[in-house]
């Protein structure tokens, strides 16, 4: 069997986005993010930059609920690779879906983020674990995921010790043959 919708979630500096947009090119899929905003801000009447506003706020809004029809609404498209947004927690449960996250240790994403040269060491740390704090606050206040598990994916790629292009391998790999 082999899914035609693949989401990838990430931790900040494991390189998901890049990953998730080789998979998309790759495999002929397209490539959802922003697109999501841009969606539900139509079916809202709402400017794109409310609703980015309202998914990185820690208040819940009316908009949790949208943003979660849009992406399961762009996920009965099939053939996309959806990025962001939490989506592998409500597409759980389908046959066409493919859950993954990407993630390597914090001290791997800090040099990451630090070798970019747009922050010093500590900051890259910081940004990490603000990141993954706001991660959890995220999950929490849209699908009410107390805590992130290993359950939540159907394959987690520890980029640490591999390329984005060689993990994308690994999901593709899972994607053609789960």
């Amino acid at each position: 069997m082999s899914r035609s919708v693949i989401c990838i979630s990430r931790t900040t500096g494991a390189t998901g986005e890049e990953l998730a947009k080789i998979v998309a090119e790759k495999l002929g899929f397209s490539y959802i993010d922003d697109e999501i905003v841009v969606r539900a801000a139509q079916v809202a009447g709402v400017s794109p930059q409310a609703i980015a506003e309202a998914e990185a706020s820690d208040v819940n809004t009316e908009y949790s609920a949208l943003i979660e029809d849009v992406i399961r609404e762009t996920a009965d498209l099939g053939n996309v690779v959806i990025f962001a947004h939490g989506a592998s927690i409500p597409l759980a449960g389908r046959a066409d879906v493919l859950r993954v996250l990407v993630t390597a240790s914090p001290e791997a994403r800090a040099r990451r983020l630090a070798s970019d040269g747009e922050m010093d060491e500590q900051g890259a740390r910081d940004a990490v674990d603000e990141s993954d704090r706001a991660r959890e606050r995220y999950l929490e206040r849209f699908y009410q995921v107390g805590q992130e598990k290993p359950t939540h994916y159907d394959l987690t790629v520890n980029t640490e010790t591999m390329t984005a292009k060689r993990a994308a391998r690994l999901v593709m790999q899972a994607a053609l043959t789960l």
